[in-house]
């Protein structure tokens, strides 16, 4: 069954670490040094919008009401998507880095109750916020390469409008959401292969309100100047949440574009 798929164009399309990390929700890309040395005392930022087509699998609930299973693909996304918006920041200083991961979707999608019987077919109006803020520092550092360890939070804030069709519960409507905040850490780093060619990627884990929050990442970028890179890799961002009768524990996942911009 369908629930939603999560996708934001870069460049802001779509009305709108290193390699997130996040995370968290980290974030995804690291600027590329413009040389082999990092300047000292100098600021180096890099701000990314992106594209993640992503499906998603798991269960959503409120009220105490029977929980709503979702699974979407790829395919299902356009359809879906009411509005979405995705981009990523980054400020370097030396070894020390400060980020942030900003991910929105409105979807509006279809679900189904366990066995069919308290209702035959579901329509399930969901808004997800994941913001993920946080620092870093670089333990290992050769030139352009690096590997940091990170830490931080990432901000949830999920609603959802559950209307039940046929069955038992035929013509119940609810709506409900939660805000929560996790922390969570992990490390990311980057590596080039060439001068060009490099790979970047993350992995984070934490909890808090929620019972567990994650997110890992591999990617592959291609630094077309010293300022302009694009990344293609998949990306995987975990929650579960579950207090006084809000459920939200989903699985989000997929192939991850994107372009970067230093400054």
């Amino acid at each position: 069954m369908k629930y939603f798929g999560v996708i934001s164009i870069a460049l802001g399309v779509l009305c709108a670490n290193q390699g997130l990390a996040q995370a968290a929700d980290p974030i995804p890309f690291s600027p590329p040094a413009t040389n082999d040395t990092v300047e000292p005392e100098q600021w180096h930022f890099a701000a990314s919008p992106y594209f993640w087509a992503a499906g998603i699998s798991g269960t959503t609930g409120q009220f105490g009401l029977p929980p709503v299973k979702m699974e979407s693909d790829f395919s299902s996304i356009l359809k879906d998507i009411d509005f979405s918006f995705m981009g990523i920041a980054e400020a370097r200083y030396e070894r020390y880095s400060l980020f942030s991961d900003i991910i929105y979707a409105k979807v509006s999608t279809g679900g189904s109750t366990p066995y069919g019987v308290l209702s035959t077919s579901v329509d399930v109006t969901s808004e997800t916020f994941s913001g993920f803020f946080g620092g870093g520092y670089s333990v290992l550092q050769d030139g352009k390469n690096h590997l940091d360890v990170i830490g931080g939070a990432r901000l949830w804030y999920a609603s959802t409008e559950i209307s039940f069709k046929g069955g038992l519960f035929d013509g119940v409507e609810k709506r409900d959401g939660a805000t929560w905040v996790d922390a969570v850490g992990g490390i990311r780093g980057q590596y080039f292969l060439t001068d060009n060619v490099y790979l970047t990627g993350w992995g984070v884990v934490g909890a808090g309100q929620a019972k567990i929050d994650w997110d890992v990442a591999g990617a592959i970028g291609y630094q077309f100047k010293d300022n302009l890179s694009a990344v293609a890799g998949y990306r995987a961002l975990g929650v579960n949440y579950n207090r006084n009768g809000f459920v939200y524990d989903v699985v989000q996942s997929g192939p991850i574009l994107g372009l970067l911009y230093k400054f």
